[in-house]
């Protein structure tokens, strides 16, 4: 968990980013801006004693600035440099947190181009859908982590899953989740990717599955009723888990409300067990 040196870092850049980003005046600029902020990330991975300098907030801002500067100059675009010089003048609580940061600044990127292509409604979808068919198989995912495997493997591995359907937007956010060497799961990565969309929007997203598919009216009425109780503006997505049996999973955030048939069975389930453990042996 980020603590609060680097929370108020990543706060500080997410502003310091923005006339950089807003410069490129492309989607095709922002993808490969976005490419260019991975690989500065992953040069920092790979250099722990660059890494460990860059991070030390013990030395100048301007210092920290001016290494990395020399470093990605004539390599990378200006944007990018801007950038990195932005989140390395920081005060982080690790270097780590640091190296985060860039590759934060790079899904960023890949947001701004989907709202310029009005494709955001699109890429979400598509993450919230391989995130539950992640969840419904669990060897698919492992393999994804295999962190020992080739990326190169990994990410084939992925593109024939996707099978060209997704939004290339969708499938460089989710490329970079399966190689990144920063990120411990693919599942955690997208929960994250979903996350920092919905914030976008100034939003939270709640994830709905459900036995059969909600109708329109069904999940415009769930959305009122989300935003009502939660007191903010809830996006709801839905996804169909026939295995519930009926009812409603609905989570946002960290929590998690299950009204599903198959949870109140479990629940039932259990508190036989329980009853039964308490009656007296004969």
């Amino acid at each position: 968990m980020m603590r609060s040196a680097s929370r108020l870092a990543a706060e500080q850049v997410r502003v310091r980013k923005r006339p950089a980003i807003e410069r490129e005046k492309s989607a095709g600029g922002l993808v490969s801006l976005a490419a260019e902020l991975y690989s500065v990330a992953d040069v920092l991975v790979d250099n722990p004693r660059m890494r460990r300098a860059l991070g030390d907030p013990a030395t100048p801002a301007d210092g920290r600035a001016q290494l990395i500067g020399g470093v990605l100059e004539g390599k990378v675009s200006e944007s990018a440099r801007e950038i990195a010089e932005a989140v390395v003048r920081e005060r982080w609580s690790s270097p780590w947190d640091m190296t985060d940061a860039l590759e934060v600044a790079g899904d960023d990127a890949l947001f701004e181009a989907a709202e310029r292509d009005q494709v955001l409604d699109r890429v979400v979808d598509e993450l919230f859908r391989f995130e539950r068919i992640l969840d419904a198989q669990s060897e698919l995912t492992v393999l994804l982590d295999e962190k020992p495997v080739a990326p190169e493997r990994r990410a084939g591995l992925l593109h024939d899953v996707l099978g060209g359907k997704a939004h290339p937007i969708t499938c460089a956010l989710l490329e970079h989740a399966v190689r990144s060497q920063r990120k411990h799961t693919v599942t955690l990565a997208i929960d994250e990717l979903l996350e920092e969309a919905a914030r976008r929007r100034h939003q939270s997203m709640a994830r709905v599955i459900s036995a059969v598919e909600l109708t329109r009216e069904q999940t415009v009425e769930l959305t009122r009723t989300l935003s009502e109780i939660y007191g903010r503006q809830i996006t709801v997505r839905t996804a169909v888990a026939p295995a519930i049996r009926g009812g409603l999973i609905v989570r946002i955030g960290d929590e998690v409300i299950y009204g599903s048939i198959e949870a109140r069975l479990s629940s039932a389930q259990l508190a036989m067990v329980a009853q039964t453990s308490r009656q007296p042996m004969e």
